[in-house]
């Protein structure tokens, strides 16, 4: 992997999913905890933040009345119900442990769904940059991540999933999608693998 044309992609990295009061923390608390993934992502940004072509956040965020969701279901329908990831709310911020790292990272916005390529202009920043690779960083497993990853592989580009700086519901989602589910489509990695390689 050729780290120049290599995008890091961050998913879901806001207070709802991360912070101890966040609406939607406890849906990962434990995955999270046991694998460590915050701290993992956090050095994986200080060891090669700026040798990424790109480092992309692609924060979930909603207006108030959830207008941008029609008849929506699972974990979306979840989101409006418990007033997740609401513009202008604390929830919806980029957690302050990325704040050391603004100036290497991008902030594509308009992801409304489960694919960070879905509303946004995601792949038009990733051609401009002439990106080939994605690294895939986040939060949840099952849904973001993994939509994404796929959506990102139809599109042509390599596709990497850190495996320690991801999180499902679960442990046992967390190493299902890793071990059974990632590799289908993908490398699966840990953060100390791929600065390693």
């Amino acid at each position: 992997m050729t780290l120049n044309r290599t995008a890091l992609i961050l998913i879901g990295y806001q207070n709802d999913y991360f912070a101890p009061d966040g609406i939607l923390h406890p849906v990962i608390e434990e995955a999270a905890r046991v694998g460590g993934v915050l701290g993992n992502t956090l050095g994986l940004l200080e060891r090669l933040g700026d040798q990424f072509a790109m480092v992309v956040s692609t924060p979930i965020i909603f207006s108030p009345d959830y207008r941008e969701l029609e008849r929506p279901v699972g974990i979306l329908k979840t989101i409006e119900e418990v007033g997740a990831f609401q513009a202008s709310r604390p929830g919806s911020r980029t957690i302050d442990q990325l704040k050391p790292y603004e100036t290497i990272i991008t902030e594509i916005p308009g992801k409304r769904g489960l694919n960070a390529f879905s509303n946004t202009n995601l792949e038009k920043s990733l051609r401009r940059g002439r990106i080939d690779h994605v690294v895939l960083a986040g939060a949840v497993t099952s849904i973001c991540i993994d939509s994404t990853g796929r959506h990102a592989s139809d599109l042509g580009f390599a596709v990497t999933v850190l495996s320690d700086c991801t999180t499902g519901r679960t442990v046992f989602e967390q190493e299902y999608y890793c071990e059974n589910v990632f590799p289908l489509y993908a490398n699966v990695l840990t953060s100390s693998e791929l600065s390693s390689g």
